[in-house]
């Protein structure tokens, strides 16, 4: 079967820190990722103008909410930091741009081996023809999405290559998300609909349903990773924390070994048991 190509979603549960983020990209090398992954935001393009002002209760203090969003986002020197660092730990890396002034960022600065456009902005077709353009390998979450949105969505990518060139990752957007709403045979269902390459994106408690989605053909695992869950943040407490995270990459290589063709026939192993108890 085709090695999974697994995403470690530091998004900003960095906090702003720098350290913290060379912590994580630290832990997802350690556990064998191949690729971690941030998100890039231009707040005052992002922040809805009624929730610009609000005050918010932050580890630095109450402060605007747009304000709270400057202190939480990377800017150049922190991603020049980031893109060399990766260089030096031997792990690709990438971000989620939400809006465009962020994806020229991106592109203007950094080779990236793709561009992960998030289910936030799946119906913005605008970004994710900007996103096409760039003649990178576009990676789609399809969290909180119809058929028909995500049709749309794949209708504007179309000219490129299925098989190679762009991606669909099943998703459910709920932080954390139920059990009983991950619907992972929605990855066959993407699949067979849009014959291109499907992943999984998971913010559930548990490890093995990612593993689950590698059984049924997800060639792309995305999680979100934490140092801490108890850590402050929205998306920390659906993140997994350094030991789960080397769990998770040892099951996912583990499935890769042991699933096989489906061919029937004697191993390499057995022969000498098959001899000595069979004649």
């Amino acid at each position: 079967m085709k090695r999974t190509y697994i995403i470690a979603e530091i998004g900003i549960n960095h906090n702003g820190d720098l350290d913290i983020a060379k912590k994580l990209i630290d832990v997802a090398a350690l556990s064998g990722c191949d690729a971690v992954k941030f998100q890039k935001r231009n707040p005052d393009v992002c922040v809805p103008e009624h929730q610009k002002n609000v005050i918010r209760d932050t580890p630095w203090g109450k402060m605007t909410y747009l304000d709270y969003k400057y202190k939480v986002e990377f800017g150049k020197t922190e991603y020049d930091e980031i893109d060399r660092y990766c260089k030096e730990r031997g792990i690709a890396w990438s971000a989620s741009p939400w809006d465009l002034d962020s994806l020229t960022f991106l592109e203007g600065y950094y080779d990236l081996p793709f561009i992960k456009v998030p289910s936030a902005m799946l119906t913005n077709s605008e970004l994710i023809e900007a996103c096409k353009k760039t003649n990178k390998k576009v990676i789609l979450s399809t969290g909180m999405s119809t058929l028909e949105e995500i049709t749309n969505a794949v209708s504007i990518l179309e000219g490129y290559d299925r098989k190679h060139l762009y991606a669909l990752l099943h998703c459910n957007s709920t932080y954390p998300a139920p059990l009983n709403e991950l619907n992972l045979s929605a990855i066959k269902t993407l699949h067979n609909t849009f014959n291109c390459e499907v992943g999984y994106s998971g913010h559930e408690f548990r490890l093995g349903t990612s593993v689950a989605a590698v059984y049924l053909g997800a060639t792309i695992i995305e999680r979100h990773i934490t140092l801490d869950r108890t850590m402050w943040g929205t998306d920390q407490l659906s993140s997994i924390e350094p030991q789960g995270l080397i769990k998770l990459v040892k099951g996912i290589r583990e499935l890769e070994l042991a699933l096989g063709d489906g061919t029937i026939e004697v191993t390499e192993s057995e022969m000498p048991i098959r001899k000595k108890l069979r004649g």
